[in-house]
């Protein structure tokens, strides 16, 4: 027993034990409540981080949505704008046909006028040289006895002409 009393360390670890026994109820109690002020304030710490957490990821949500909603809305605008698109562009392709065909039949009726047109000229002129070439054989071959015989024929119809006209109106 006399080899422990001399050595340091048993000294030492009765100092240790004599220390906590005399001063550990004063020492540990403001220890103790330092540890527990730090564990609620650890604790205080985790909680706050699980609610910022909670919150972020609430926002990360409601933005997701939120980005899918405005992804469906331009979608939906996209083929509202194609839809509208197609239909200016019929309207467009329909508006043109109905232009190009109206051109054309304003085209045909100036052909139609001019042919009547040029129809009637020449009618005209192949009018006025019938009658230059009639008066040129009539002059060459009637006498004055046989207009006399043509008038008085034409002067004797006359009556069954206008006869036949009253009948007609």
């Amino acid at each position: 027993m006399m080899l422990f009393l001399q050595e340091p360390r048993f000294w030492a670890a009765i100092a240790f034990i004599l220390f906590f026994v005399l001063f550990g109820k004063k020492i540990w109690r403001p220890l103790a409540a330092m540890m527990d002020k730090r564990s609620a304030q650890i604790q205080a710490a985790l909680e706050e981080a699980s609610r910022l957490r909670r919150e972020a990821e609430e926002i990360y949500t409601n933005a997701r949505k939120e980005h899918e909603a405005a992804k469906e809305e331009a979608e939906r605008m996209l083929q509202n704008s194609k839809e509208i698109a197609a239909r200016i562009a019929a309207k467009a392709k329909k508006d043109a046909e109905f232009a190009a065909e109206r051109h054309e039949q304003l085209i045909r009726q100036r052909m139609a006028a001019s042919e009547r047109e040029a129809i009637s000229v020449v009618r005209k002129e192949a009018a006025e040289i019938a009658v230059k070439a009639a008066r040129e054989v009539i002059a060459s071959v009637m006498t004055e006895e046989k207009d006399k015989s043509l008038i008085d024929h034409a002067i004797a119809e006359v009556p069954k002409m206008l006869a036949k006209d009253q009948y007609n109106a």
